[in-house]
């Protein structure tokens, strides 16, 4: 059944590519898994700007409270601000009775929300898949929740970097460039001239730009885990906060090595954030225009 609902859905959107989107949102009504169900786009509001509930994205996946929900939204507002793409024309905070907090969120924030959400609930991945594919005409700009969620993490990144930074330079550090690098050394178990070379790396740009969620939790953990350990153990020097830093990544090289069996440096490498970045960028273009007028038939 679902591969029949697949194959309707691609020839669908075969047909809108050809025919324009306004008769493609007419005519495809998806988003629902149960023939007495409102689809996705029957839950659509208009007030102000066409809109989803959060609360009804709690309908519509089935979840056990609003709490995951709000969780996602929450990561969903984050990416937009890493984006640097207006908050407030995509996300609205309103009061729903019966709920409390609740969020009017336009169709770029309901793709978001979606692409945050566990993908291991079956209405989750199908509403990610959906998303995917309605989007079929602008695919290029159109990112996997693996994508949405390296925007959220790269930002936390460079965060903690500048938050590392700080404390770094409190604390006696004169070549933040050394300290840095006795923690990619720790990680790595090689300098990080060497780890470019190794991983084939643009030299003129930070690497972590072309890591994958996985390694860039991990370099996340190293951050914040080094502040954690000079804090606790109230470091101070050079040499004591690089030796300190590459305790610490040797110590998430250890565990990297026992959990998955592969050391960071032979995660391959991915594409490049800021394609990832101006991707969503264009994607919540593409999503408003679908938006943009209102069709007749809608009431």
């Amino acid at each position: 059944m679902a591969d029949m609902v697949e194959e309707t859905h691609l020839a669908s959107v075969s047909n809108a590519m050809a025919q324009g989107w306004s008769r493609y949102m007419t005519e495809i009504e998806v988003f629902h898994f149960d023939g007495d169900k409102p689809s996705f786009e029957a839950y659509g509001r208009e007030n102000g700007f066409r809109h989803w509930l959060a609360s009804d994205l709690l309908k519509m996946l089935e979840y056990p409270s609003m709490d995951a929900v709000r969780k996602a939204v929450n990561k969903a507002i984050a990416a937009c601000a890493n984006l640097g793409v207006p908050i407030l024309e995509n996300f609205k905070e309103v009061e729903t009775e019966g709920i409390g907090k609740d969020y009017c969120l336009s169709r770029f924030a309901c793709y978001l929300t979606v692409m945050n959400c566990n993908p291991r609930n079956p209405r989750v991945a199908a509403a990610q898949a959906y998303f995917i594919t309605m989007a079929e005409a602008f695919r290029q700009y159109v990112q996997t929740s693996e994508g949405v969620e390296r925007v959220l993490i790269r930002g936390e990144v460079s965060d903690r970097e500048k938050s590392l930074s700080a404390i770094a330079y409190g604390r006696g550090v004169e070549n933040y460039a050394f300290f840095q690098n006795a923690g990619y050394r720790g990680m790595y178990n090689m300098n990080m001239n060497d780890l470019r070379a190794f991983k084939n790396a643009p030299q003129d740009r930070s690497i972590l730009d072309f890591m994958g969620k996985t390694e860039l939790a991990a370099n996340l953990f190293r951050i914040t885990q080094t502040e954690e350990k000079i804090s606790k153990e109230n470091l101070k020097g050079q040499k004591n906060l690089e030796r300190a830093h590459e305790s610490v990544g040797r110590e998430v090289r250890q565990s990297m090595k026992r959990i998955s069996g592969t050391e960071p440096e032979f995660m391959p490498l991915v594409e490049d954030i800021r394609q990832v970045k101006s991707g969503l960028k264009k994607a919540g273009k593409e999503f408003a225009k679908i938006d943009g007028k209102k069709d007749p038939k809608r009431k």
